[in-house]
């Protein structure tokens, strides 16, 4: 597995989360993309954070999900107990859970290096006149491809993939979508809207 790309966006100075210095995506093998990994100042230097979602729980009165930090319920209001959220070993509490990560050192290793070296580059680029961040340029690189191999059968365009093609130096990627519905004739409020 080779890392093929790495795209940074910068933040801007926001006084809200100081320490976040860029968020990044990694690619690897040209076809498999990993996005929302965080660039972040710690104590010893920037390091590279995994995508991650908030951890939830549901509350025992109506039901809903409701953050580990909440201290009330969002739909009901009630009370929640506030020691609810697990425990790592050292006794922190876990309000996150990684989304996509590392096995083993070495490969986490392997992405902080690639990642940190791509951040410094793209600082220096930054200093440049006309610089534009690339980043956000994912959803724009998206060409509908005639036909697309997904596990030994052709899928015609529209029908469950889209691939974009090569541009420059970034890779092919496939990314799954629903298929549209096909359009049937209705009756009533919103006939014949999709």
């Amino acid at each position: 597995m080779v890392i093929t790309e790495v795209r940074i966006k910068l933040m801007e100075d926001n006084s809200e989360n100081e320490r976040l210095q860029a968020f990044c995506s990694v690619t690897f093998d040209d076809a498999y993309v990993v996005r929302d990994l965080k660039i972040i100042e710690g104590t010893k230097g920037s390091f590279v954070a995994m995508p991650s979602r908030k951890l939830t729980d549901r509350c025992p009165g109506c039901g809903s999900k409701n953050h580990l930090r909440a201290r009330y319920c969002n739909q009901c209001g009630g009370k929640l107990d506030e020691d609810r959220a697990t425990r790592d070993a050292d006794g922190r509490v876990k309000l996150h859970a990684d989304i996509a990560h590392p096995i083993n050192s070495a490969c986490r290793e392997v992405i902080q290096t690639a990642v940190l070296k791509a951040f410094h580059a793209e600082k220096e680029r930054s200093k440049q006149p006309g610089y534009m961040c690339t980043y956000d340029d994912y959803d724009s690189d998206f060409e509908p491809a005639s036909y697309v191999q997904v596990v030994g059968e052709m899928t015609p365009p529209g029908r469950g993939y889209r691939a974009h093609g090569s541009h420059g130096s970034r890779g092919s990627h496939v990314h799954a979508q629903e298929p549209k519905p096909e359009s049937k004739p209705s009756e009533g409020f919103g006939a014949g809207i999709l």
